[in-house]
């Protein structure tokens, strides 16, 4: 059980799970790609973004329930896909699928995934979102959209950003792999997670569920890494959602966006909504910020398409930021995370608990009650677009 007062923000639940989750899961989650400029500044440019304080105003029954792709949510925020989740705690994405549900929030079950489609489904009461990669065996990729379908996954998150890897380079020096091989170095550490193994050795989820008995050619785990290496497909392009169209009839939703003329192109495809998000830093590196970018996406196509904002959110005030430029809703990827990896599915749930929190707190201070009464009206910044 995590406390208030053991963790009272989300910076918090991050040194808890940097104590309880072996290193190279850790590195993996808190870094970028390259320098890491990205992945840094994701962050850290929410800081020139200034909210306007208010006062005098009746703040007083205040409310953070909001509608997402018309379903209602406890507050406007969805936990995104992040792959190998399940490494991060002992059947992670059903830890965390479970919190979503309870609280009341969308959760996104990466293609990635340790636990498959159907054991997070067999897990869950809600629908919850999948996430998908684009294969160069598209034979496959239709196989994982009637797998979405036949879990009753309610909407399709596509995923256009990954074409090809952007190096980390803490993975491969740490030799990063799911399950972690078994080297001296690797045990070693291990053996100061007793609560991470002790849960690993309890599961049977332990490599990519939604690969591992899927794809063809796949016998073990030296064949599993090789055919999702050389599987990322590089040939992806817009036509690849016509391909997809022709599959998935619910919602779609497109991930990965950071640049106006690509939202354009994103909103005239007719997806449900667009994502602005550089992959949380971990694949172009010195790409802008998302927040720097929402503003001009949002005067450009948001009349047209809902847009969302992933990639750098730690706290309900940088919510409220993104809410205020004219986002229907944030992703948050590493701060649900630090909560798995710190306690699981009630970690998760704390973490969202922290987010509305502030959420609220910060609406009230800018004088709002409503999400629907936020606007750009709530910043400081005078020009448009945020610039």
């Amino acid at each position: 059980m995590i406390k208030h007062s053991q963790a009272p923000a989300i910076d918090d639940l991050r040194d808890l799970y940097k104590r309880r989750v072996p290193r190279m899961f850790y590195d993996y989650c808190e870094t970028g790609s390259y320098t890491t400029q990205t992945f840094v500044e994701n962050c850290t440019a929410f800081q020139k973004h200034y909210l306007r304080q208010r006062v005098a105003v009746n703040i007083d029954n205040r409310s953070t329930e909001s509608t997402i792709l018309g379903e209602k949510v406890a507050m406007p925020v969805a936990l995104a896909p992040v792959g190998s989740c399940g490494m991060n705690h002992a059947d992670g994405e059903i830890h965390a699928a479970r919190a979503a549900q309870k609280f009341g929030v969308p959760f996104t079950l990466s293609t990635m995934s340790v636990c498959s489609i159907e054991e997070v489904a067999a897990h869950v009461e809600k629908p919850f979102w999948f996430q998908l990669y684009v294969m160069r065996e598209r034979e496959f990729t239709s196989n994982l959209i009637k797998r979405a379908k036949a879990a009753k996954c309610s909407a399709l998150v596509l995923t256009l950003d990954l074409q090809l890897l952007g190096q980390r380079h803490k993975d491969v020096k740490n030799g990063l792999s799911t399950p972690p091989k078994p080297t001296l170095m690797n045990m070693l550490n291990i053996a100061t997670k007793p609560r991470w193994a002790l849960g690993m050795a309890r599961t049977k989820n332990r490599v990519f569920g939604n690969i591992h008995g899927h794809a063809k050619d796949v016998e073990d785990m030296a064949d599993l890494v090789a055919w999702t290496h050389r599987q990322f497909d590089p040939s992806l392009d817009w036509s690849s959602i016509d391909f997809i169209r022709k599959q998935w009839d619910g919602p779609l939703i497109l991930k990965g966006i950071n640049d106006v003329e690509d939202a354009k192109i994103a909103a005239k495809k007719g997806a449900d909504a667009i994502i602005v998000s550089n992959h949380g830093g971990r694949q172009l590196d010195g790409c802008s910020p998302t927040i720097d970018m929402l503003g001009p996406v949002v005067d450009a196509v948001g009349k047209k398409v809902d847009v969302w904002l992933d990639s750098g959110i730690r706290t309900g005030m940088d919510i409220m930021k993104a809410l205020a430029y004219g986002a229907k809703a944030a992703m948050i990827g590493r701060a649900y995370i630090y909560g798995l990896g710190a306690g699981g599915e009630q970690g998760v749930s704390h973490a969202l608990e922290i987010l509305q929190k502030e959420l609220s707190v910060t609406m009230g201070l800018c004088g709002e009650r409503t999400i629907s009464g936020i606007g750009r009206h709530n910043l400081l910044n005078s020009m448009k677009g945020g610039k």
